[in-house]
Order: C-alpha cells, then structure tokens, then sequence
C-alpha cells in the first residue's frame, strides 16, 4: 500500500469500526459474567485473526479480488451443502464446530456473493448499456443470490437469507434495473407475503411474527425475550444503571444477551447515551460507505460498496428493533458489536473491500 493509497483511504469508517467493537466488548464482558467470560476472549481470539486477513484484503486491488470471487462462491456452495449435515444448534444446522469454536459459513458466503455479483452485472454491461433491461439478464443476477439463500433457508436462517435479498436490492437498484422490475416485485411481494405465512413458514416462524404483533400472547413463552429486551432498554434511562449491575442482564432474564440482545444489555446498563452512539455510529458508517460508492473508481468497486452498506443497514435496522419490538425477532447479530467470530470476521473483511474501494479512488477528482 502506497502513500496515495493511504492519503485516500476513508480512516474514518475503521475509527467508527473500532468504537462499536470497544463497545461491544465492554457488553460482552459484562453479559458473561457468570461463564468466566469465555465468549468474550473468543471474540478478541477472533479479532486477532481478523487484523492480519484485512490488512491481506485491503492491501490486493480489489479488481483481482473480484475476478477470483466465482471460485470462493463456488466453495461456500459446497459448504453450505456440507452444513446441512451437522448436528444442529438451537434447531438450525448452520456451524462447524471445531474444538470450542464454532464456524458460520452463511456469513462468509455474503463477501462472494457481493463479489460474485457486482462481477455478474458489470460483465452484463459490458456491452455499454448500464440498465439492466431484460429478465434474461435479471435471472442471472438473481441466481447469483438465490442460490446461497435457498441452501441458507434450509438450514434454517431466515435472518442471513433477508441479508442477501437486501444487499441484491440495492446492487441492481445501483446498476440502473428497468423500473417495472421493481414494480413487479413489489406487487408479487403484496401477494406472496400472505401465502408465505399460511403455507410456507413453520409454526416457529409464525409464532415470533404474531409475538412480534402482540407479545402479551405468550408471555412466558414466544414473547418472553421481547419483553425483557424492552424492560432492559427502558430501565437504562440516560445513562444506564452501569457496566455488570443491569438486572435483567445479571439476573438471566435476557437471553441470548451476547447475540441477539446485545443491544439490550448497551441500553439497560449503558443508558441512552451510548446506545443512542451506537446508532449514530452505524448511521455514519453506513453514510460513508455510500458516499464511497458513489466515488468509486469503476462500477464494479460501486457494487461492492453498495452491496456491503446494503448488509450493514439491514443488521442494524434488524437487530436494532427487534431489540425494541419494532421489528419480528429473526437471530440477527449487530455488527462489530454481537458475539460471533464469524460475522465478526466476515464484517472486517467487508469493511476491508471498502477501505480497498476508497483508497483506489481518484480521490481530487471529489469533494469530501
């Protein structure tokens, strides 16, 4: 890496980085008080592996990076299948477990398909036209993503699955798709939404969206977390009750604290100040991360960067309400933030690809 390269790179994504990860170790710590704090050193194990891999990622133009993609994409496959077989946890199979620590593949899968892709759309425009104006072309881009989430759902892990719609979303909504796609999907959307519901979900995945409309129908049961999750929130107040005295975190009552409800445990025991920064962190992050799509120096480093504030907006969003109610519970970690060395990984390796992008820009050529 060079010094223009350096000069270019957009360092203030890696400091809002680094501040939801202090945050989120201080939560840990706290959440594992009473296991020794044994998910709190796996995650700082994992961030010691990830330092070295996104230094690697940032440091290879992201274009050879992108050209390798289809091979990595095609192994993922091959892993996602193998998955299928494991004993599951918590009723999906969807680890490896190796030794005491577990390995996720649904999440590294979501740093191929946004290469394979952003490499699938910028091959279909070669020819000049930027709009992707056909279903010939749509369903090439689409079974880029559908069948990673296919193999996701059956696992199954409806929350990953949503990840990789929204990231494709807003990939083709950047590469110009013809408007009465997008009009056609939000119509067959209105329709398949309720079919889904009826004949499709199982009776675990109806009972959280009807827990989500009205938590008091289980309250001992399917509405218990949401219910503690927004006792912790709001027992935090401004400034929080303090660092391992929350009740409802040290007493047992949120659960799974150091995933899911991380959040939670921010809100009750560091009040509304810093889970009110955690937010403006994503929003910054998120924010940057489209401003360097939008700079980047070719369509391709466009989709990535497009593609990766795609997941991080969905995490946050997700994880965020359902935290607060707002949202139907679906398992989804909060980045940088969540335990997960995994997701952990695989987000640093995301923030890598956009560091790759914003150093390669042709940076006097903007303003900002």
């Amino acid at each position: 890496m060079n010094k223009k390269f350096l000069k270019n790179v957009e360092w203030s994504i890696l400091v809002c980085v680094i501040i939801l990860i202090v945050i989120g170790c201080i939560a840990l710590y706290s959440a594992t008080q009473s296991t020794g704090h044994d998910e709190l050193i796996k995650q700082l194990i994992w961030l010691g592996i990830s330092i070295p891999i996104v230094c690697i990622v940032m440091s290879i133009d992201y274009g050879t990076l992108i050209k390798a993609a289809p091979v990595g994409y095609g192994l993922m496959l091959i892993l996602l299948v193998a998955v299928l077989f494991t004993k599951p946890i918590n009723g999906a199979s969807s680890w490896f477990t190796i030794g005491s620590f577990s390995i996720q593949p649904s999440e590294f899968t979501k740093i191929f398909v946004i290469l394979t892709l952003a490499l699938t759309i910028s091959k279909i425009q070669e020819n000049g036209k930027s709009e992707i104006s056909n279903l010939y072309k749509l369903g090439l881009c689409l079974l880029v993503m559908i069948i990673p989430v296919l193999l996701i759902v059956k696992q199954p892990d409806y929350g990953t699955a949503i990840a990789f719609f929204i990231a494709t979303i807003f990939m083709l909504f950047s590469a110009g798709i013809n408007k009465k796609y997008i009009i056609t999907v939000f119509a067959l959307v209105i329709v398949v939404l309720p079919l889904l519901y009826f004949y499709v979900l199982p009776d675990h995945a109806k009972a959280r969206i009807d827990v989500f409309l009205n938590p008091n129908l289980d309250p001992r049961g399917s509405g218990y977390n949401i219910i503690q999750s927004k006792l912790a929130i709001g027992s935090g107040q401004l400034l929080g009750m303090g660092v391992t005295q929350g009740n409802q975190t040290q007493l047992g009552y949120l659960y799974p604290k150091t995933t899911d409800f991380i959040f939670s445990v921010i809100g009750e025991e560091m009040g509304f100040v810093i889970a009110g920064l955690v937010i403006v962190l994503y929003v910054v992050l998120i924010t940057k991360i489209i401003f360097i799509a939008k700079t980047a120096k070719d369509d391709k480093g466009s989709y990535i960067a497009i593609g990766i504030a795609g997941i991080f907006i969905f995490h946050m969003v997700e994880n965020i309400g359902m935290t607060m109610g707002l949202l139907p519970i679906t398992g989804v970690p909060l980045p940088f933030v969540s335990y997960g060395g995994s997701s952990l990984l695989t987000n640093l390796i995301l923030i890598a690809l956009v560091l790759n992008i914003s150093g390669r820009r042709k940076r006097s050529l903007f303003i900002g």
